[in-house]
Order: C-alpha cells, then structure tokens, then sequence
C-alpha cells in the first residue's frame, strides 16, 4: 500500500510532502511477457489516488488526535475527478470492428459468455498452470489483489466457502465502491462443484510437487498460499495479469483487462437471474446501490429483457407475431466466437 511509512517522526511539513509525493507517484509496469525486462511508465489513476489519499488522511488523522503533528494535511489536497466508467460489451459489430482496426471501443470492456468460455477452454485445452485462478476471477468476480493472497487456511473445500480479505481492485474507476480494510474487509463466498473441482486437483498437484522437489533437494519456498510458481513463492501480483494479457493474445479474443474479468462475472450473475444483493455481497461491495448502478445496464441482454417484460404486462386482447423463448445463449455470442476466429457470422 502506498502510505507514509513512520508517520510519527516526520513534522507536518515533512508528512506534507510526502503526501504531495504519493498523489504524483507513477507505478512501472511490464508491457508484456513477450518482451521480457520491457518496461513503460505509468501514472497512477484518480480512484487508485483517491484511496492512497484516504489511507494517508487515516493515518494523520491518527497522529493528529495524538498531538503527534499540529495538523492533518491531507485534509487539504484537492484530489482529481475520478470518473465512472461504465463496462461495454464485446458485440459482434465491436469485435468485427476490432478485428478490423485493432482498436478498443471503450477503456472497460466484458466478454460475452461464449468468448468467456472460449477463453476458459482455451486455458484448460492448452493445460495452462493458472486455469483455476482464471476460473475462479470469471466466475467469482475475485479482485487481483483478492485471489493473490488468497491462502488455504481460509480455503474449506467440504463446506465450499472460502474467507477473503478484501484486495486492491487496481485502481479501476468503474470499480472503485472500496474502503478501508477493517474487519468487515472479510467476506465468505460460497464456490460451485467446479471451482471445487479445480482447486482440489490445484491442491493435489501441489502436494505431489512438493515432495517431488524436497526429494530431489531443490530449494523450495514453504507458503500458505494457494496460488504460487513452480519454487512455492508467491507470485508476483503484477504477473497475473500480465500473464492474462498473453494468454488472450494467443487465444485471439478481444482484449480485455484481469480486472475487467471481475466485471464478466458480475455480468454472468445478473444474467443468471442471481439475486442482486447476492451479487453485491459476493464482489465485496460495500453498498448494494453501487452494483445495481454498475452492472444492471451492461449486458444488451438483460436491456431486452426488460423491454419484453415492459411490453409484456400490457394487456391487450391479441398479441400478435408473439413466439416463444429467443434460445438459452445471449443473442450475438456464437456470432461473436465466430469473428473473433475469423469466421463469418452465421445467421441467428
């Protein structure tokens, strides 16, 4: 976390300009895995800085109340905007025109379902190692930071819950209903047959792995985490979604952020008629207000279904034309597997 380190010893003026320092800071991040070592910089984002000043604001306003500074000087800074982007989905018409250009529509985007699952079975036909972390964040809407620390002691797989602390969400606007850790921070989310299924095999071959390195003397890192590289260390929070980043590459889909993962999960639950407080409640929103704001206008199907249950609950004597149910899959999803491969679009 970006904080003043030692609050205490530093005079007001001192923790002034270090608060000055945290709001300009710029992050270095990897391009990408495919050129290893090559890096650009990148400044912070106004919800990320939002939350380094909330958390330095705690911090001397702590100090304050003990006389340990004459003032809080954070209370002072003018922080930047932090607009609401709102998630956009990947149509058909976007992923033709993406294909087309190279370009993305809007900075937040989400899968449709079928590209989700071509992701997904890309991922377990390729055997990639961290297929279970990427089902977990599609499916769950887990935060980076969230199935990063994720550690097995919070992990019970017979009752399929599992404790998580809430994360750092990446300094994404669109997500940004996050506030100080506390002990309401902690949230239990139930896990289905499958993610069950991933993560004992995860555990399974992790434990074979194991006695396979001590066996052969190899220096190995003992960690409680569930997800970690080939040595036990932790991994690198910055690789997770770097290695997303490839692994869309070489499925050829429409990009999308690690983030926004969380975003296609979301949208998957409403689309599944889960109950919105529910959803709340499993992303770690702290208002329910916040997901219903966010989420209920994303996905084109769920506006068409609104519109045929308006239109629905109007009563007249004849209804025309009417037809039965449109079909299980979102409409323009098989359309939109199709394009990304480079297929035309067969007709609905």
């Amino acid at each position: 976390m970006h904080s003043c380190p030692r609050i205490s010893q530093y005079s007001a003026a001192r923790a002034r300009a270090r608060c000055s320092n945290a709001r300009k800071q710029a992050t270095w991040v990897r391009k990408g895995e495919e050129a290893p070592g090559l890096w650009q910089r990148r400044r912070l984002g106004p919800a990320r800085i939002h939350r380094i000043h909330a958390t330095i604001s705690s911090a001397l306003g702590s100090a304050h109340k003990r006389k340990m500074i004459g003032h809080n000087p954070a209370e002072h800074v003018e922080l930047p905007k932090a607009p609401r982007r709102r998630p956009v989905v990947w149509t058909a018409a976007r992923v033709e025109a993406w294909r087309k250009t190279g370009k993305r529509p809007a900075p937040v985007m989400v899968w449709t379902p079928q590209i989700c699952g071509a992701f997904l079975d890309f991922c377990e036909e390729e055997e990639e190692r961290l297929y279970p972390l990427y089902h977990l964040v599609a499916t769950r809407g887990f935060r980076r930071g969230e199935v990063w620390g994720l550690e097995w002691p919070n992990v019970d797989l017979e009752t399929k819950t599992l404790a998580l602390l809430l994360g750092d969400d990446d300094g994404d606007e669109v997500d940004d209903d996050v506030s100080l850790k506390s002990e309401s921070s902690w949230r239990t989310v139930s896990l289905d047959d499958e993610n069950v299924r991933l993560l004992k095999a995860w555990k399974a071959w992790k434990a074979r792995q194991t006695r396979e390195r001590l066996a052969a003397r190899e220096k190995w890192v003992e960690s409680s985490r569930v997800f970690t590289d080939e040595l036990g260390a932790p991994l690198r929070i910055d690789y997770i979604g770097d290695h997303f980043d490839v692994l869309v590459g070489q499925a050829g889909l429409p990009p999308i952020r690690l983030h926004d993962l969380r975003h296609c999960a979301a949208t998957f639950m409403l689309l599944a008629k889960v109950d919105k407080k529910v959803v709340s409640e499993t992303l770690g929103h702290s208002q329910y207000a916040f997901t219903q704001d966010v989420y209920t206008s994303v996905v084109p199907e769920l506006a068409e279904a609104a519109a045929e249950a308006t239109v629905a609950i109007i009563p007249r004597k004849r209804r025309g034309g009417a037809s039965g149910k449109t079909g299980d899959r979102p409409a323009g999803g098989g359309e939109v597997v199709a394009l990304v491969h480079g297929e035309g679009a067969s007709p609905s």
